[in-house]
């Protein structure tokens, strides 16, 4: 991570059931940086700022499969990561057709501007602000529920258990998932279930903390979301996991 800087820090308590985190990442090299972006299951607003390009921002979808990108050099990034709930009561449109996809949004989205990459902090309060402002008065209690469940367990959950415990049919949940996001629950579940082992990977353990059927069905797990065997994912050669590597 030479030359990278990356800060994180957690929503206040009043957004945190629709944003996971707002992070800060810089290249500080006069050279590109060439990482892998592996799924996370996160729906990310990105601010930018490069040698190519003084002032961007996009809306980056769903990741199913690793995908390689370039940082350019001298990139200042500000972001903030929403969990799936955020997608229909924050910003209040589907991102189904942004699957592995990002979409440009005006330079003026929600009132930023340049300026506002010049202090982490900054952003992150006014950012704060403008998501607890944009809180819904009401939220559908099945779509409450099913979110919590699935971040409390990490999506290590059958579909038909968790439909069970909001009582939402299966259909009818992989139908919204379907229109909304893309993708099915189980696919998303899968998603989750992957993030959540890649802190037991970095500490060297290589064998399923969470439930897969085995050992063959977790590496082919890995290999499918990351591209690599856990082995491989666990070497992280040339911290080229930008996620990876960013773990604390």
């Amino acid at each position: 991570m030479d030359q990278i800087e990356y800060q994180c820090l957690h929503p206040p308590d009043e957004i945190a059931d629709f944003v996971e985190s707002f992070w800060m990442l810089e290249n500080h090299s006069d050279k590109k940086r060439e990482v892998v972006l592996l799924p996370d299951g996160k729906v990310d607003i990105i601010l930018s700022r490069s040698s190519l390009d003084p002032f961007n921002i996009i809306l980056l979808g769903i990741e199913t499969l690793p995908d390689q990108i370039v940082i350019p050099a001298k990139t200042r990034m500000f972001s903030i990561s929403f969990k799936l709930s955020a997608v229909e009561y924050i910003l209040k449109e589907p991102i189904a057709d942004l699957l592995r996809k990002a979409k440009i949004l005006d330079k003026n989205f929600w009132g930023f501007h340049k300026e506002m990459l010049n202090d982490f902090k900054v952003f992150y309060e006014y950012s704060s602000q403008k998501i607890i402002e944009s809180l819904p008065k009401e939220l559908d209690p099945r779509k409450g529920k099913l979110f919590r469940e699935l971040y409390a367990c990490e999506g290590d959950i059958s579909i038909n258990d968790i439909s069970e415990k909001i009582g939402w049919s299966s259909r009818q949940i992989n139908r919204y998932f379907t229109k909304e996001f893309g993708l099915s629950l189980k696919s998303y579940c899968n998603i989750l279930r992957f993030r959540a082992s890649l802190g037991h990977i970095k500490e060297g353990k290589l064998f399923p903390e969470k439930n897969f059927s085995d050992q063959a069905h977790f590496i082919k797990e890995v290999k499918k979301l990351a591209g690599v065997s856990p082995k491989e994912l666990f070497k992280n050669q040339n911290d080229r996991f930008i996620q990876f590597s960013t773990l604390s």
